[in-house]
């Protein structure tokens, strides 16, 4: 009898327990809840005792908690067989474009399946096959007139929602060169959608001529969606997402849009943003300039924060946004608040980004 792929139920809780075992005895420790709950299905190899000598999961288009035991079985025959299981699963439901985040160690055994690797480091590596790809995702981003020519900069943000912080950031960028892209991160975990985020981050610079809203696609940070299962702290979990967006923007984004300048605001508040802004000085100079502008304050000497705003839209105290958001995201808050406020009543967490 050879190798046969089946479905592992984690639902199930003696199925759950034997592939944690499992994964555990290849030096994989994190089962939180964060990174569990996210998995859509999971996929088992058995050998010819119908031991478990293999596994992988899907959550969305990423592929995760992917390990084989290559006691007597030809190097390579198994991780082969469980990913082409789950990547010809992933096909069978349309998905086409995958990802895989991993142990930098593991980047050429996914690189042998057709896989390309977009950035790596030390410790992880980020890798992308299908389609549409990194190419498509750049050509399809708007160009203007002479832009080789041109003094061109980037932001990216997550603008949930769009304050006078954010806005107060791109018009100093703007200020300062000749074309400003300004990157919205993609992921629909926030309190306001990606859809929601965008046009008000469109609709709150449309003044700014010079100034481009793309959407970030999924090449711009996004701490939800990067899995880090295989990362034994939280410390390296935050530096290994940022460095792998670092090195993406600088080697792949940024040359091909002639982004010479990358700004961010200050980072007071959050340790994690602030790890962010580190890691950016750390990775993106001498090819990208990394420009930190200090953070607007409200009138009462407060920074302005995204937090602030959504704290306030669910003690339901609307006034007290006046003066921390653009006019175009006031009115859409003051639209949308009924919705906003049943999105936070049904768990949505509005700490954080």
């Amino acid at each position: 009898m050879e190798n046969r792929i089946v479905d592992l139920h984690l639902s199930d809780r003696a199925t759950r327990q034997k592939w944690q075992q499992f994964l555990e005895s290849l030096g994989i420790h994190n089962f939180s809840d964060a990174e569990v709950d996210k998995i859509d299905f999971t996929l088992g190899l058995l050998d010819e005792q119908g031991q478990l000598v293999g596994t992988g999961s899907a959550a969305g288009n990423v592929l995760k908690y992917i390990g084989v035991c290559n006691k007597e079985a030809v190097p390579g025959a198994r991780f082969n067989a469980i990913v082409s299981a789950l990547t010809n699963r992933l096909f069978q439901e349309h998905r086409f474009h995958l990802f895989v985040f991993t142990k930098a160690r593991y980047s050429a055994s996914f690189q042998h399946l057709g896989f390309k690797e977009l950035a790596h480091s030390d410790v992880a590596a980020f890798l992308e096959t299908g389609d549409p790809n990194v190419d498509d995702y750049l050509a399809a981003v708007p160009r203007v007139d002479g832009q080789a020519t041109k003094k061109v900069a980037g932001i990216v943000m997550n603008a949930n929602p769009f304050t006078n912080g954010h806005r107060y950031l791109v018009e100093q960028a703007a200020e300062e060169n000749d074309l400003v892209y300004v990157f919205v991160v993609n992921t629909d975990l926030s309190l306001f959608r990606t859809s929601e985020r965008f046009e008000l981050v469109k609709t709150g610079t449309a003044d700014l001529k010079n100034v481009i809203v793309v959407d970030g696609g999924d090449y711009m940070v996004s701490y939800a969606t990067f899995p880090a299962y295989f990362l034994e702290s939280a410390d390296q979990t935050i530096r290994y997402q940022t460095t792998l967006d670092a090195r993406v923007f600088r080697d792949t984004i940024a040359p091909a849009l002639n982004i010479k300048t990358r700004y961010v605001g200050s980072e007071p508040l959050s340790r994690t943003t602030g790890i962010y802004n580190q890691v950016l000085q750390q990775e993106l100079p001498p090819k990208v300039a990394l420009k930190i502008i200090d953070r607007k304050t409200a009138t009462n000497g407060n920074y302005i924060t995204a937090t602030e705003v959504r704290k306030c839209i669910k003690d339901d105290n609307l006034d007290a946004i006046v003066g921390l958001v653009p006019a175009t995201t006031q009115k859409f808050v003051e639209d949308h608040v009924a919705i906003l406020q049943e999105r936070i009543k049904e768990g949505m967490n509005i700490n954080g980004n």
